[in-house]
């Protein structure tokens, strides 16, 4: 049984302008010198990688929020669970920028009304209001500005002995979050260092625990689409 030949590219004619837009076309164009062709492949290849980091990111985040859900849940037994003590968990912290003072913990009760709203009110299992939290959510608790009230009483927990919490946590998901805003808007990664947020995600994801690490490592195609970058 002969296996099908599959059909080939069209020629990048002026329907990839009218299709992607001129602008975003032309980007591709200036890393492919012109070559019309490669620009098309290089535009193919980008939404595949995104796609490969989307489900390495998607493994990295569920692991982060469940473990910090355990953590928290630790340092607030409840009852109520911790999502519903907003006001206990995120007790307003100023900080002065520029020459107001701000309190950082009003956008986390904020995304906790969202969060509980979205799920189907405060009756909802913890574990669907935990799901409804964004990556940016997990993602700032880990930020400077929580380090006393978040940091040292709970969410090193989640993680082994020796962990930095600024080298080793938040500035390796900090760098996430922002790869992830840049895939799910569809952006350009010709010149992102994409090999280095791979191993922000193993490197994260093995803190959270070693096999988890190996998992992704072994089920990532991100490293095999690097190496076939037209």
């Amino acid at each position: 049984m002969t296996t099908p030949t599959p059909p080939a590219f069209p020629p990048a004619g002026r329907w990839v302008e009218a299709w992607l837009s001129a602008p975003r076309f032309a980007v591709y164009l200036t890393a492919a010198s012109a070559d019309r062709d490669r620009a098309l492949a290089l535009y193919e290849w980008n939404a595949q990688l995104s796609d490969a980091l989307l489900h390495d990111l998607a493994h990295v985040e569920v692991g982060l929020r469940n473990a910090y859900d355990v953590a928290l849940s630790a340092r607030w037994p409840g009852p109520p669970h911790w999502t519903l003590a907003a006001n206990a968990v995120f007790a307003p912290v100023y900080r002065t920028r520029g020459r107001r003072r701000v309190d950082v913990n009003d956008k986390p009760r904020d995304s906790l009304r969202h969060a509980i709203a979205n799920a189907g009110g405060r009756t909802a299992p913890p574990g669907k209001i935990v799901a409804e939290l964004m990556f940016g959510f997990w993602r700032y608790l880990s930020s400077a500005a929580h380090e006393k009230t978040l940091w040292v009483p709970a969410l090193h927990r989640a993680f082994p002995s020796g962990t930095d919490r600024a080298v080793h946590v938040d500035g390796p998901v900090g760098r996430l979050h922002d790869l992830r805003n840049r895939v799910a808007h569809h952006e350009p990664l010709l010149t992102t260092d994409v090999a280095g947020r791979l191993a922000d995600l193993i490197g994260v994801a093995a803190r959270l625990d070693p096999q988890l690490g190996q998992y992704l490592q072994a089920t990532s195609t991100v490293a095999s689409l690097l190496a076939s970058r037209p």
